[in-house]
């Protein structure tokens, strides 16, 4: 059978050799618009087609808009976000609770979807590299170091997806070629490691700096901090640490020889313009979801951060589903001072856009004014004591998102947000654990100029003396608890905390311990250890 490509959307039927696709997935279906890639590849336009295929597929589990991708997973374990049921709203099987409890087994069905959706990310990055590795350059127009770039690109794509899915699973197989094995061996957590660790530092160097003809793809910027977080967990994903190679990784983007938006990255001045609908400049972007309302490809965060009278109350287009909420511990987190608590939350009394009208409720506070609080209980029924849990939310419980501010519906950049992959906050963040880790757990002074330098944004000029950190007030701990302010809502909570020793033994909100080190990585799906009779379940399920 002749291979093909599909153009329209890019829809290829793939594999990587493991049952990544639904078992719905027919081989021989009728395919449309079909295009054989020996008659594919005439120019340069045809070749970035293929390249950003595995791009375009990146934001189905990277990004927040799905209840089942790499996000749902990383912030529904974690103690700072949460999916309650709300009377009768959002039990869902029990998905969300036995995520908030670490009490899911081989059968869930997001899970399954993650491995899917992440998979199949690997699957077209793979065919791309096969393919654009055959090319002859100058037959479609590009000089030999342009595609030599857009090879490095792919590569280094794939050492993100490979980052991602040891991040989740551990012990997976490691599939270059598409369909090649067929059904290919489970490879140790640390064979898996040294293969992102080789495919990044081989090709990271290769890419270009960062510039804004990048955005949407992945420059220098990139690479090194998908290389400064991969030697971050090392000592936890291969049993060695890397803190050296870590703060040499942050330090290619610190001092700006990896590119940047504006020639090298930036701090914000502010906590809000990283996140605005304006960011896709942002001085701070790394690598960005390259999101765009006016060019068709709109990011739907909203759905699963919002509630259900968010156009009211912001003059927006959309609402929520109230699926997400903030824990309540996790909202006290920040102090009153903390501009970050008032920025980035929707809280407290809602009223209609510019007027002091309250929106009213229209579950347990049906006709009463609409109050976000928090707790998660059952107030209504004069419950105002207890912890509440994860089973006794209201239609009002909890703190909700508004870190992207998609502006209102007359604005002209009305959701034109991009999503922050990498930001350069986090590389502040990156060294000074680093550093912190090299030196017994201790705060130096520029651990703590680093972190001062970020958490200086939250706080006015007045307040900032007795909010600022000195070498004995940031202690490890607190570096945790401050990158838990700081990143709330990104996507990064449940690798955080694995790493500081707390995912198995803390305890937040309405989850206990379970004290077992092996809920650290997921179980391999059933469908999926069903597919693939090589594939080796991960201990303890």
């Amino acid at each position: 059978m002749k291979s093909y490509i599909r153009k329209a959307i890019g829809l290829l039927s793939l594999t990587v050799g493991i049952g990544t696709l639904n078992s719905c997935t027919k081989l021989d279906e009728k395919l449309y618009s079909e295009l054989y890639k020996e008659n594919f590849y005439k120019n340069r336009t045809e070749v970035l087609q293929s390249a950003l295929r595995p791009m375009t597929h990146l934001q189905s589990w990277i990004a927040p808009i799905r209840g089942d991708g790499y996000y749902y997973h990383a912030e529904m374990s974690a103690d700072q976000l949460a999916w309650p049921q709300k009377g009768r709203h959002a039990y869902d099987n029990g998905d969300h609770i036995r995520q908030h409890y670490h009490s899911w087994t081989i059968n869930e069905g997001r899970l399954n979807n993650a491995w899917v959706g992440m998979w199949t990310g690997l699957g077209y990055t793979n065919a791309a590299i096969e393919d654009l590795e055959k090319l002859d350059a100058t037959a479609v127009g590009m000089t030999a170091a342009e595609l030599k770039v857009i090879i490095a690109e792919l590569h280094v794509l794939r050492g993100f997806h490979y980052l991602k899915l040891v991040d989740m699973w551990g012990n997976i197989p490691i599939a270059t070629k598409v369909g090649l094995p067929k059904n290919p061996a489970t490879a140790s957590r640390k064979e898996v490691f040294d293969f992102i660790k080789t495919e990044l530092e081989t090709y990271v160097p290769q890419l270009a700096p960062y510039s804004e003809a990048l955005i949407g793809r992945i420059g220098q910027t990139g690479g090194y901090a998908m290389l400064a977080e991969l030697y971050l967990n090392a000592e936890k994903w291969a049993g060695t640490p890397m803190w050296d190679q870590c703060i040499a990784a942050c330090d290619k983007i610190l001092s700006g020889t990896a590119g940047g938006l504006g020639g090298a990255p930036k701090l914000a001045s502010n906590l809000t313009t990283t996140f605005s609908n304006t960011n896709r400049t942002a001085s701070e972007a790394l690598f960005q979801f390259a999101y765009s309302r006016k060019g068709g490809f709109e990011w739907q965060w909203i759905v699963l951060h919002g509630f259900s009278y968010m156009n009211d109350v912001l003059d927006v287009s959309y609402e929520g589903n109230n699926a997400y909420v903030v824990t309540p511990p996790a909202f006290n987190a920040y102090a009153e001072n903390d501009l970050r608590k008032k920025e980035w939350f929707l809280f407290g009394p809602q009223y209609k856009y510019g007027t002091t009208t309250p929106v009213l409720g229209s579950e347990e506070y049906s006709g009463k004014p609409f109050i976000l609080v928090n707790s998660i209980r059952r107030e209504s029924e004069g419950d105002l004591t207890t912890a509440g849990g994860m089973t006794k939310g209201e239609e009002n419980s909890g703190a909700r998102f508004n870190k992207y501010k998609s502006g209102r519906i007359s604005d002209a950049n009305y959701k034109e947000n991009q999503f922050m992959i990498y930001r350069l906050t986090e590389i502040y963040f990156d060294k000074a654990e680093a550093i912190m880790r090299k030196n017994g757990g201790v705060a130096t002074q520029e651990a703590v100029g680093l972190i001062n330098e970020s958490r200086k944004r939250a706080f006015t000029a007045q307040d900032w003396e007795a909010a600022k950190y000195t070498t004995t007030s940031l202690t490890m701990d607190e570096l945790l608890a401050e990158k838990g302010r700081e990143f709330i809502f990104e996507g990064k909570r449940r690798t955080d905390i694995i790493r500081f020793g707390r995912f198995t033994k803390g305890s937040w909100w309405d989850h206990t311990p379970t004290n077992d080190t092996r809920r650290e990585i997921y179980p391999i799906p059933f469908r999926q250890m069903a597919n693939n009779v090589n594939l080796v379940q991960n201990p303890g399920y």
